[in-house]
């Protein structure tokens, strides 16, 4: 009888093949942005920019792709590992800018000792901020782009967080981060977002970060109107979402969440299921999963 651990379809499996996704996902050299500007006074409150290196689309000014990165909202995940998913789009014709934020603490709560998850305010009021400053920061420090023609991506937590600031407009309209019209975004393209806090905080994804991040019991209840974007519908804006099927991290039922929550609200989000694919294929170069993001986005950006 074959050893369970090497039949496909089991944990094991599953387990290993993620972790082969991983490995290749940071396996690549930083990309070094071409510039870096500040939009606020700490040190996690930059932008990097990716100029672009071809003509992707059908001619003029690039656009914009606005890139948040993942990693539960933790601090030892930064800019930096997405930053070889960046040049990967700068190659294909867009300009990128990838947001660095303020997120969790490197421990004081988490199981085991380990990073927590976020930082209630400061994560929103970093997002909110970048996205505020981008247009003046991209005339200035990416010439060749246009600052009206801005498509929004982010990757797992990042995705979340995407999601969130196109969302700004349908905020309390106490939240500090609420606008009084849409964001002017050509779309979002949310990679294996958590999209929907309530159904993750129940799958306990990335050990718990959900909860990490607003608070449990009656403190979780009370942020979640400010921060979980499957509250914050319908947008308006052209919204994609792309998973994994195979995705362990931030699974299925998370995206089919948040585009259930939009479809009762009236509004249809595209969801583009791949199979076989995990986490981090998405925002890998040598993956096929990231020529599917690249297309994604180029349909809403040209």
């Amino acid at each position: 009888m074959p050893d369970a651990a090497a039949e496909p379809g089991t944990a094991a499996t599953r387990d290993a093949a993620e972790g082969a996704e991983e490995k290749s996902a940071f396996s690549h050299p930083v990309a070094d942005p071409d510039t870096t500007a500040v939009y606020g006074d700490h040190p996690d409150q930059v932008v990097d920019f990716h100029v672009p290196r071809s003509a992707g689309g059908p001619g003029g000014a690039a656009p914009v792709v606005v890139l948040l990165h993942g990693g539960s909202w933790r601090a030892p995940y930064d800019r930096r590992h997405v930053s070889p998913f960046a040049g990967f789009l700068a190659r294909r014709g867009f300009a990128v800018a990838s947001v660095e934020y303020r997120r969790g603490a490197e421990g004081g709560g988490a199981a085991g000792g380990g990073p927590v998850a976020g930082r209630w305010p400061d994560t929103f009021d970093d997002v909110a901020a970048a996205l505020d400053a981008l247009p003046a920061l991209v005339r200035q420090h990416l010439p060749q782009a246009d600052a009206h023609r801005m498509v929004l991506t982010g990757h797992s937590a990042g995705g979340h967080l995407a999601l969130w600031a196109a969302a700004r407009h349908l905020l309390p309209a106490d939240a500090p981060w609420h606008l009084d019209r849409p964001a002017p975004l050509r779309g979002v393209v949310a990679l294996a977002p958590i999209a929907d806090l309530r159904a993750a905080g129940e799958l306990d994804v990335c050990g718990g970060a959900v909860r990490q991040f607003l608070g449990d019991g009656e403190v979780f209840e009370e942020r979640r109107p400010y921060a979980d974007p499957a509250l914050l519908l319908p947008t308006g804006i052209a919204t994609t979402l792309v998973q994994g099927r195979a995705d362990v991290d931030v699974p299925q039922a998370v995206a089919e969440a948040y585009a259930d929550a939009a479809a009762r609200a009236g509004e249809v989000v595209g969801v583009t299921l791949l199979e076989d694919v995990g986490h981090y294929p998405l925002i890998d170069p040598a993956a096929d999963a990231c020529a599917v993001v690249a297309e994604e986005i180029a349909q809403l950006a040209w």
